[in-house]
């Protein structure tokens, strides 16, 4: 037999291969684990050529560093038959590891087909040589090599299966049984080459026709290195990509899913608010008409909530707010909604079996709220009105049982408020006007019912007009002048002031630039602006169209804005107010005195007006609490550089007393009423 020799160093890198291959097994065991769509199949196909190629180098790399005193080659053909062998071989092996369980029994009936096809691969690559005569194994050596790849095939499916997935730690685990699985792969193959004899005399018949040996080992190496590099390094990648993703996903859901419960809940106080309350209570319309149950709806408004809110201002109204939310949240059931409405509203909805079920959980409410509040420093007291409908007595659409809910709050308020009342149908006319004049609200605009009349502004000192104050009226088809008292506050609730707010300033605007051309460009109109309106997104946006679509200069409009809108966000407000004062507009300061003013904040206003409220001008007279008041009012104006406006001027003896106490500017019925735009500059000629 001739006496083989090996060249170590490829014995080494073989070694290695066998490791590195090894490890891009477990790797791609546990891509496809993690993978549960069509893509799986391609990591199956790719980490199978990957693998094979692997396993296939290490037999090969092994048996080139296989020496004998005869030139050596390998059949092409043959050779590439090994190689798909390998392929086959590690594609079952892919397939098995992916798979939900692998019992004892599927182990061992899965590495012995395994364990056949790679020492097929081997001997095939071993029949590459086309030895003449051929090679004269070892039985022993030749069976023993079989039993370790079987067992190796064993070792290797098992040990992926409980590696293939992400666990702590686990790519260190995976290079150890790396080097395990590598040591068994590699035992398997020298012992296959040592059961190998080669007579003396043996001739290679591929030497000649075959691919050198030294050629063939530079590619083996560098194209399965390139191999496994890219595959593990396209795995890393995918598997950070498919990471970021997920972090990605999770992260969307979550912003999501916090973008939900914003739009279906109340901002201040955490509750369901309008649309929540809608949905729930077309839920619960729903399943009372498919079971033939019933609900009932309470309407509840807080009683003395806007004193404190004015009083202490805007930031102790929301604590109190969130106090009360919190006392209805703890006291109705799970099944149970409470809504915030808005302002100091609530809505709550509940299961009852009759109708009468309803009384007590109104009544608890109503003791809830009686129960004193500490905000901060304040001990404060209000009271709940509440209203009840229940349905299908009192409605058969979530519309009507509000309306009638509402109906009835209204009713309890009006017969001494604390307490609660149910709809009766002599409510309903209440309602019914409600809705109508709300509905008459829409069509106003449409069909230009609202007219404004213009309220003469004079220089206290001279007597002298220098504007006007545009108030809104409603010319009803059927009632005739509406006040603004009787549908200003239904405006408000339907959100129509907005639109109402925005036709008053353009035609205010329009009017007072006819007054401009008229020889008046002294003048100044004023327009109130509501709260509503002030939180308008686009407020500062529509002052500057309207002023640019009449061509009017911005010194002859003033905003006013109560001292109580001012004060809710009073960083907010300051922003808007120097946008407005920036475009040239003066701002006035309204009703002063009957909210709750911050005087570093006031000072900080960019207003030019400070108009005192009628209800100190009412009752004026030398000497009283009113008259100090207002004293001490116009003081302050004057210390802050600004124009003292006093409205509600009725006697000519609080002329001369404001006059006297250096009032600047007066308006009243003492010195003219409202009149429309045509009667006014008749009025004033006549003044004159």
């Amino acid at each position: 037999m001739f006496v083989a020799q090996y060249d170590y160093l490829l014995v080494l890198v073989s070694f290695t291969v066998a490791i590195l291959a090894s490890y891009t097994a477990l790797d791609m065991a546990g891509r496809i684990n993690s993978i549960h769509h069509k893509g799986s199949f391609a990591w199956l196909g790719g980490g199978a050529i990957a693998m094979g190629i692997g396993i296939w180098s290490m037999h090969f790399i092994g048996m080139l560093a296989f020496r004998l005193p005869i030139p050596l080659g390998y059949d092409i053909r043959i050779t590439l038959g090994s190689l798909a062998m390998a392929i086959l071989a590690s594609g079952f092996a892919l397939w098995r590891v992916s798979q939900a369980s692998l019992s004892p029994r599927q182990l061992l009936a899965s590495a012995l087909p395994m364990g056949l096809a790679i020492a097929a691969m081997h001997y095939t690559g071993m029949q590459a040589l086309q030895m003449r005569p051929g090679i004269d194994y070892d039985p022993i050596l030749f069976s023993v090599s079989i039993l370790i790849a079987v067992a190796a095939s064993g070792a290797a499916l098992w040990i992926a299966f409980k590696l293939r997935k992400d666990v702590p730690h686990v790519r260190l685990a995976r290079g150890g049984a790396a080097v395990v699985m590598g040591a068994a792969i590699v035992g398997m193959h020298y012992t296959g080459m040592a059961a190998a004899g080669f007579p003396v005399g043996s001739i290679c018949m591929a030497a000649s026709e075959g691919v050198s040996p030294g050629w063939l080992a530079i590619v083996i190496v560098v194209v399965t290195l390139a191999v496994l590099a890219i595959t593990l390094l396209t795995s890393v990648l995918d598997s950070r990509l498919e990471s970021q993703t997920a972090k990605l996903a999770r992260s969307l859901a979550e912003v999501n899913e916090e973008l939900m419960h914003q739009a279906l809940h109340d901002n201040l106080t955490k509750l369901a608010n309008r649309s929540l309350l809608e949905d729930r209570l077309n839920q619960m319309l729903y399943k009372a008409q498919r079971m033939q149950v019933r609900f009932a709806l309470m309407f509840i408004d807080l009683d003395g909530f806007k004193a404190i809110n004015d009083s202490l201002g805007h930031h102790i109204g929301d604590l109190l707010l969130i106090e009360v939310a919190n006392r209805f949240r703890s006291n109705i059931r799970a099944q149970d909604t409470v809504a915030r409405l808005g302002g100091d509203e609530f809505v709550v909805l509940i299961e009852i079996d009759e109708p009468e079920d309803a009384a007590p959980v109104a009544d608890k409410l109503v003791n809830l709220i009686n129960e004193r509040f500490h905000i901060e420093s304040h001990d404060l007291g209000v009271s709940a009105s509440v209203g009840v409908a229940v349905y299908p007595e009192d409605g058969a659409t979530g519309h009507d049982l509000l309306i009638h809910a509402d109906a009835a709050m209204y009713h309890t308020k009006s017969a001494g408020r604390n307490g609660y009342r149910f709809f009766e149908a002599s409510m309903n006319t209440n309602a019914h006007n409600q809705l109508q004049t709300m509905q008459d609200l829409r069509l106003a605009l449409d069909n230009n019912e609202f007219l404004l009349h213009y309220q003469p502004k004079h220089n206290a000192a001279t007597g002298k007009v220098i504007g006007a104050e545009a108030l809104l009226r409603w010319q009803h088809p059927k009632h005739g002048i509406v006040a603004p008292g009787d549908f200003i506050p239904l405006a408000e609730k339907s959100g129509l002031i907005v639109q109402i707010g925005e036709w008053v300033l353009n035609e205010a605007c329009r009017q007072m630039r006819i007054w401009h051309d008229d020889g008046h460009p002294e003048w100044k109109v004023a327009v109130n602006l509501s709260a509503m309106q002030f939180a308008y997104d686009h407020l500062i946006e529509l002052v500057q169209n309207t002023l640019k679509r009449h061509q009017l200069p911005p010194h002859c409009l003033i905003l006013e804005v109560t001292e109580s809108t001012a004060m809710h966000d009073v960083e907010a407000s300051l922003d808007i107010l120097n946008r407005l004062t920036d475009l040239g507009i003066d701002i006035s300061i309204d009703d002063f005195g009957t909210g709750y003013s911050s005087l570093l904040y006031l000072k900080r206003m960019p207003a030019r007006e400070l108009k005192i409220d009628r209800g100190f001008i009412k009752d004026l007279a030398e000497g009283s609490d009113d008259a100090s008041i207002v004293s001490a009012i116009i003081a302050l104006g004057h210390s802050l550089n600004l124009h003292v406006v006093a409205e509600g001027v009725e006697t000519e003896k609080q002329q001369e007393f404001l006059t006297a106490l250096g009032c600047n500017s007066l308006q009243g019925f003492f010195l003219g009423r409202p009149v429309p735009p045509e009667q006014f500059a008749v009025v004033i000629a006549s003044e004159a």
